[in-house]
């Protein structure tokens, strides 16, 4: 007979010994494989190294009724192909190590779209460009097949909202039979379409609760699909563990009440759970449960990783001058102020740093920009009227591997490190990985490993960012990689990224001009930095890059072998217009919303704007400076700087921010936010910062305003890990609800100056009774699954729905 204390101890060691071969099995495969997007019958290629990374890509792919798969071992390379008459979301099996894991895919049939023009005369050229097509001017000809005059294109388009242009023989021309169109950030105008979707009416999975016994998690989910044809069945749904299909006996279906049971060995360390359901070509939202040693993410109040990050941006030279002695401008006659260095420095960050100042605000992740030593030289610029501007910015490097001497040293820079970590902040450093300076080393001693200026029709190929987006130079004296001809380039260069990543002890990289450089480069740093950081350390290091284009560009970019996110402009450029324009519908952002749930996620870690040192601020928009449709924002800034003039043009800003800390993604505050600084186009928008005493009263009362609402999102975890429903939308509100297990949290804004009264219908298994305000603490009573919200002008209310 085994003595009790000894069969004690064996359960207790065969318990672990269960969980460390699960946690191995699972750590073969480290990331979590996004969803695959298909059109229905056409072929798509995926590299393996952008589903996970692996040290090898030995994979057998499994058969599946509706998709045609075939691997390509010498290249690691999948050939993917649904069916033409199949739509919907489904799982692909594949075999690595021994283990079988399932990756989401889900098809679609496209419908197509027909756009036409009639020119005065014969053109030379005729396309179509757009979102749609990352604006290319090339690819998409228009043709007058019957010769009738009318020239026509019918193209596939993906359910959404896109802008669109015509190009007639190296002109710019609006739809002229469209009368919807928005301003452009050009200082013109884009035509407006939208794309309905095949199937309309509602489809989602709410979350309800989670329940925790000694021996499993249970989590439970609820379906809703208007005009519901059937029951649901268990085969309409999917669901994983990390990337492995849970077996059918773990999911029971009651009606519509879905109940997920999970062994609790099973939950140890970091977990996701990812749910969904899809039939008749309809697909809910995937839910994306993170789940912390077998407690949905935020119970016990884990706010380490990055989807609890609220990133503030820094540009070093206009922060804070903590050590004069460097303080250099560069000498030059026809140089102003405005373009040049103002004295701020990495002593300056680390002095409000150890002073509280990020704490105060709420932040807990700094983004800087570039460090490394600029030239020392003003350059005129090559547009007209070709003013003269220094290197502050730094994004003009000299040297791959020193720090300016203007901005501190090396030292200096980790000591900042260090200190941010200690607080519990997260840094990320600007890589500029584009282009040099022409006294850099590099171009000195390597030229062939950079493209030409000189195109073969004899322009310069200089800020032509979408005809040559990948060869293309920002200045005649930046020149751009050639890392598509020149190994070595690629190979220096991901290695001083890795470099830099060790030596200053960073937690990740901005990079710049993300387009303009060839994938190729990304897989190759990331592989490296998972190799040599990330697996040997057990961390993640998170990349989030810059890339203006369509949806199709930059999420070709976002993907677990390139880079983590990018920054949502597709959304920024949408969100500022809704809010600025009064006759502007929310139901277009909320269209805009759901298009980046679409493919991204709606757990995704893009970043969230107001502002950014490429963009003009917000306040000069809200107090009347500039319009959304100027294009003379950068001549205003030289020549009529804004200037804040109006009480209410920061509480139009505090709305902005309310919507942008809480929606899914990364919120980004562009330093001077929390102020409402205001600031026309570069360099106005990079005026230098303020603090104490040299804040205005309502300076004051913003920046008050902005730390309660980053320390609102800190604290509640339905903002930083839940999902998205769009309640109401209208011209003057919008009203949106973000839930995981912890909490609901609902969201009211109100753009007009005017109160709303606004009445929201919620589920009625939600089973909710009261409001609370999380700002003032009202309570307000929910009768009948109906809850009667007044939201003041220009005002917002965050309430948890109990």
């Amino acid at each position: 007979m085994i003595p009790k204390p000894f069969g004690r101890f064996a359960l207790a060691l065969f318990v672990l010994i269960l969980i460390a071969c699960e946690s191995n099995s699972s750590r073969d495969i480290r990331d979590l494989i996004p969803p695959l997007a298909l059109i229905s019958g056409q072929t798509d290629t995926v590299r393996a190294s952008d589903l996970f990374y692996a040290e090898d890509y030995d994979l057998e792919f499994l058969p599946h009724p509706r998709l045609q798969t075939r691997y390509q071992r010498e290249n690691q390379t999948l050939l993917l192909r649904a069916d033409p008459d199949f739509e919907g979301m489904t799982l692909l099996g594949f075999k690595y190590k021994g283990t079988v894991y399932h990756l989401p895919v889900s098809a679609e049939i496209r419908q197509s779209f027909t756009f036409r023009y009639r020119p005065a005369q014969a053109p030379q050229q005729l396309t179509l460009f757009g979102s749609f097509n990352s604006w290319n001017r090339s690819s998409l000809p228009l043709r007058d097949e019957d010769g009738d005059g009318l020239y026509e294109i019918r193209i596939p388009l993906e359910p959404g909202r896109y802008e669109y242009k015509f190009f007639v023989d190296g002109e710019e021309v609006l739809d002229p039979e469209n009368p919807d169109r928005i301003p452009n950030p050009f200082g013109s105008f884009n035509s407006v379409i939208t794309a309905a979707p095949r199937h309309t009416g509602k489809s989602f999975l709410h979350l309800l609760n989670a329940e925790i016994t000694p021996s499993e998690t249970q989590v439970f989910f609820m379906y809703e699909q208007e005009n519901q044809p059937e029951s649901l069945a268990k085969e309409h749904l999917i669901a994983l563990l990390d990337n492995e299909m849970l077996a059918a006996e773990r999911i029971q279906i009651r009606g519509n009440r879905i109940t997920i049971a999970l062994e609790n060995y099973r939950l140890f360390g970091e977990r996701v759970l990812r749910v969904g359901a899809s039939r008749e070509g309809l697909n809910t939202p995937l839910q994306t449960v993170r789940l912390i040693n077998g407690q949905p993410a935020g119970r016990a109040g884990e706010t380490s990783g990055w989807d609890d990050a609220v990133i503030y941006s820094i540009m070093i030279d206009r922060f804070f001058d903590g050590d004069p002695a460097n303080t250099r401008p560069v000498q030059h006659p026809e140089l102003s102020p405005k373009a040049n260095f103002m004295g701020g420095d990495l002593q300056g960050i680390l002095d409000k740093l150890q002073a509280g100042y990020f704490d105060s605000l709420g932040v807990n992740a700094l983004w800087i920009s570039p460090v490394n030593q600029n030239t020392p030289n003003a350059h005129r610029e090559w547009p007209e009227p070709h003013r003269y501007f220094s290197a502050y910015h730094g994004y003009w490097p000299i040297h791959h591997q020193k720090v300016d001497e203007r901005f501190g040293s090396m030292e200096l820079l980790q000591k900042l490190v260090a200190e941010a970590h200690r607080r519990g902040m997260k840094v990320l450093l600007d890589f500029v990985a584009n282009h040099t300076h022409i006294d850099h080393p590099f171009f000195q001693e390597h030229r062939d490993w950079y493209g030409t200026l000189d195109l073969p029709d004899g322009r310069k190929n200089i800020r032509f960012w979408d005809e040559f987006r990948l060869t293309t130079w920002f200045e005649p004296f930046l020149p751009s990689f050639d890392y598509l001809g020149s190994p070595a380039a690629l190979q220096a260069m991901t290695d001083n990224a890795v470099w830099w990543l060790k030596e200053a002890d960073l937690d990740g990289f901005r990079h710049d001009a993300v387009k303009h450089i060839p994938n190729e480069f990304w897989r190759e740093l990331t592989r490296k930095i998972k190799q040599q950081v990330d697996v040997p350390g057990n961390r993640k290091t998170f990349q989030i890059g810059e890339t203006f284009g369509g949806y199709d560009l930059i999420s070709s970019y976002v993907n677990n072998g390139q880079l983590d996110a990018q920054f949502n402009f597709n959304l920024f450029f949408t969100a500022r217009h809704v809010f600025l324009a009064p006759e502007a519908n929310f139901s277009i952002l909320a269209e805009e919303l759901r298009k980046t749930a679409s493919v991204y996620g709606m757990a995704h870690r893009m970043g969230n704007l107001m502002d950014s040192h490429d963009q003009v601020r917000y306040l000069a928009y809200t107090d009347g400076d500039i319009s959304l449709g100027d294009g003379d924002a950068a001549e205003i800034g030289w020549n009529n700087p804004p200037e804040v003039d109006h009480e209410q043009s920061y509480e139009k800003a505090q709305l902005y921010l309310a919507y942008l800390l809480t929606i899914p993604g990364l919120p980004t505050l562009y330093y001077g936010d929390e102020i409402g600084m205001t600031g026309a186009a570069d360099p106005d928008n990079r005026r230098m910062m303020r603090f104490g005493e040299q804040l205005t009263p309502a300076e004051r009362r913003m920046f008050r305003e902005v730390s309660r609402l980053v320390k609102l999102r800190r604290e509640h975890s339905a903002l930083r890990y839940g999902d998205f429903q769009t309640l109401y939308a209208d011209q003057n509100c919008f009203a949106y609800m973000r839930s995981d297990f912890n909490q609901r949290i609902l969201i009211a804004l109100n753009k007009s100056e005017q109160p709303q009264a606004v009445e929201l219908a919620l589920p009625g298994f939600y089973g909710i009774e009261k409001a609370k305000n999380l700002l003032s603490g009202e309570e307000i009573a929910v009768s009948g699954g109906r809850l009667a919200l007044a939201v003041p002008g220009i005002g917002w209310r965050v309430l948890e729905i109990r």
